[in-house]
């Protein structure tokens, strides 16, 4: 499984670290991720997914549907 947020899609940043000396080596800034259960109120189910820490605010935001919906995964996920 990759490390990606079901919801936004979210990837890991690929960049280089930089040395006094300018040297340049490979480094990877990972997704925050975090596996949690949600409520949804229309199906009157829990619904267990793969997010960031950043998406679980939104969600906490504007709601689980709401959320699904705007970023377009709400019959991938909901079925």
């Amino acid at each position: 499984m990759s490390r990606t947020c079901t919801i936004s899609k979210k990837r890991r940043l690929v960049g280089n670290n930089v040395s006094h000396s300018k040297r340049r080596t490979k480094r990877t800034q990972e997704v925050n991720l975090r596996s949690k259960k949600f409520w949804l109120d229309e199906e009157n189910r829990w619904i267990k997914l793969r997010v960031s820490t950043k998406m679980i605010k939104t969600i906490a935001k504007l709601g689980l549907a709401k959320t699904l919906r705007k970023f377009g995964v709400y019959k991938e996920l909901v079925g």
